[in-house]
């Protein structure tokens, strides 16, 4: 009689985080994506303040060359470096939103960035976001040069 309530418990736990999953999805994703297209225009017009609004306080990234920004206030004073460095268009897609947990999301897409002088550089992309009173902010962003394929 025990297990018989214990598996139809954990049945139920299962169904219910199974439903929270789902009903966040859409609006949520919507919701991410906008974060993202607001960081790239943030990073675009170097607005250090919109970029770091849209931040956790604990945020890092690690970026293609393997500097690892961590905290908010890292992050954005690299952000707003990089941004003057890089004087031309910033791309950043995202192909896919998966949620990992009630709050947490990850994506993946391609991020370019093409220079003044016309070079495009071709990257990806990860970034965690975290659900919060605020709406979704970004924990983690992890860029990433592609390797060449392996012969």
């Amino acid at each position: 009689m025990r297990a018989h309530h214990l598996t139809l418990s954990l049945l139920s736990a299962a169904v219910m985080f199974a439903a929270v999953l789902s009903a966040q999805t859409p609006t949520d994703e919507a919701a991410i994506r906008d974060t993202i297209r607001q960081y790239a225009e943030a990073r675009d017009h170097a607005d250090a303040k919109a970029t770091e609004a849209l931040f956790t306080p604990d945020a890092d990234q690690l970026v293609s060359s393997g500097e690892w920004r961590q905290g908010r206030a890292a992050l954005v004073k690299g952000a707003m470096s990089s941004s003057k460095k890089e004087t031309g268009k910033r791309l950043i897609g995202v192909d896919t939103v998966r949620f990992l947990a009630p709050g947490v999301a990850i994506t993946d897409g391609p991020y370019e960035t093409t220079g003044a002088n016309g070079t495009v550089r071709k990257m990806r992309t990860c970034f965690v976001l975290t659900k919060g009173k605020d709406g979704w902010k970004i924990a983690a962003i992890r860029n990433m040069l592609p390797a060449a394929p392996a012969n």
